[in-house]
């Protein structure tokens, strides 16, 4: 999967690009309206930078020092300049492979923390973001199935599984993806953990495609195109709960 990680933020990074030359830095991100073009350009360039100096410096109790670089104001110089920090970042992959411990901001997660775990976050969050500049763009295309997929997975590990106590009562969640996967979440007092699917009846349950799934996720749509049964009110809770 290593590899595919690599070449798949190399083929979504250059996606980003041509959306962003096909567009006005000066656009509102209709997704992130908080942010113009340039402000994702330069959130998804230096982001890039970031990583590269994280993934370089080996394990780590803290992330590296250093000096943020700005993206260029013309548009042209812009795109350009996303290929650096870019290339940077899978040298840094490349060189200290998959298993190599470095710092990453999920601890308490289920994630290893290490390059290959830095790997598979930065796919999912340079996909996302390629979607917006489409969007921007006026040209949104799928999330490609097998980052999506992946993203589900993902997502429910990094981003959602922690040791943080859930405050509400002890609950089950199981998702479903028409791609043939299905994942269940616990919520308890020992915070919230994925799985494979169990038996016991789940309070509440989700079904779609995985795509569906991430862009709700991702808070770019409503869930309008999954299938959400049960307790609604643990969905909501979950939205909205902020771990410590």
């Amino acid at each position: 999967m290593f590899p595919d990680f690599l070449r798949l933020i190399d083929e979504r990074t250059a996606a980003f690009c041509a959306a962003v030359a096909a567009s006005d830095l000066d656009a509102q991100v209709p997704s992130c309206p908080e942010w113009t073009l340039y402000d994702l350009v330069q959130h998804l360039g230096d982001g890039r930078r970031k990583w590269a100096a994280i993934v370089g410096a080996g394990p780590a109790s803290a992330p590296p020092d250093r000096t943020p670089s700005v993206a260029p104001r013309e548009r042209d110089a812009a795109v350009a300049w996303m290929t650096e920090p870019t290339r940077e970042l899978l040298n840094a992959l490349e060189e200290a492979g998959p298993e190599r411990g470095c710092w990453t901001p999920w601890g308490d997660s289920q994630s290893p923390q290490t390059s290959g775990a830095a790997a598979r976050r930065q796919l999912q969050e340079i996909s996302m973001h390629t979607y917006d500049a489409q969007l921007t763009a006026g040209d949104p295309q799928p999330l490609p199935a097998g980052i999506a997929l992946d993203g589900v997975d993902e997502f429910l590990s990094t981003c959602v599984a922690t040791t943080s106590a859930w405050p509400h009562e002890p609950a089950v969640i199981d998702y479903h993806v028409t791609e043939g996967r299905s994942w269940r979440l616990w919520l308890d007092a020992d915070g919230a953990r994925a799985g494979d699917v169990t038996e016991a009846e789940p309070d509440a349950t989700g079904r779609g495609a995985a795509a569906d799934f991430l862009m709700w996720f991702y808070g770019r749509t409503q869930g309008e195109s999954l299938k959400l049964d049960g307790d609604l009110r643990v969905l909501d809770r979950l939205v909205e709960w902020e771990p410590a």
